[in-house]
């Protein structure tokens, strides 16, 4: 077993005596979160003076450290830049956040398809952050 730099025990795979990528335990996920828009106000790069007083959405303090707290690997993947990285990290540690690690500088303008080898779930936000529950929906896939 190798662990992460969360200290998450991985894992290790290997097929036909080769290693493979390991896979995070049963049950836990790591979680990708955008910012903007998602658990404050919607603020663009462009007016960077907001990011210091944006509103936090309550129900997504609570949830994501209640997350945080049951083993999941919290991380934020925000379009804010680097530039914006100590300003962002001031104002999730003063309204509570408890996270792992941000991923900064991820593309703009939505529509995001992930292509991975792992396993991937997608979730949009839609105004309310609370536990995720499971419903049969239309994806697209690779042709076999």
């Amino acid at each position: 077993m190798s662990k992460t730099k969360e200290n998450v025990e991985l894992e290790e795979l290997e097929v036909d005596g080769k290693k493979l990528s390991p896979q995070l335990p049963k049950g836990i996920k790591n979680y990708l979160i955008d910012i903007d828009g998602t658990v404050c106000d919607d603020i663009p790069n462009e007016e960077p003076e907001r990011m210091a007083t944006a509103n936090h959405y309550p129900d997504a303090l609570e949830t994501l450290n209640r997350w945080y707290e049951q083993g999941h690997i919290i991380y934020f993947f925000t379009s804010r830049t680097e530039e914006h990285r100590e300003v962002t990290e001031k104002w999730l540690n003063e309204k509570g956040f408890k996270y792992h690690g941000m991923l900064m500088g991820k593309p703009r303008g939505g529509n995001y398809h992930w292509i991975d080898n792992h396993l991937v779930k997608a979730t949009r936000y839609k105004g309310k952050f609370t536990d995720l529950v499971e419903r049969e929906v239309k994806i697209q896939v690779f042709e076999k």
